[in-house]
């Protein structure tokens, strides 16, 4: 199975947050925007940690049902 590498980005306030993760981070990927979400010496609030969670967990679902999609030989 390929890895890939995702990249989901926000710039907000003149602060840019880019996170890259794979399939396999997703989990910890949400934590952090919860951490960041609760840091305020950050702009990154709890709205942006909600938009990008759910942008995460969507390209998930399309990730995953490509990959149970049946290949040709």
């Amino acid at each position: 199975m390929k890895r890939t590498t995702n990249v989901i980005a926000l710039v907000k306030d003149g602060e840019r947050y880019v996170f890259l993760y794979d399939g396999g981070s997703t989990d910890a990927l949400l934590r952090q925007f919860g951490r960041y979400a609760s840091d305020e010496s950050l702009s990154f609030s709890w709205y942006d940690a909600a938009v990008l969670s759910q942008r995460v967990r969507r390209l998930k679902a399309a990730a995953d049902e490509v990959e149970s999609l049946p290949r040709a030989a």
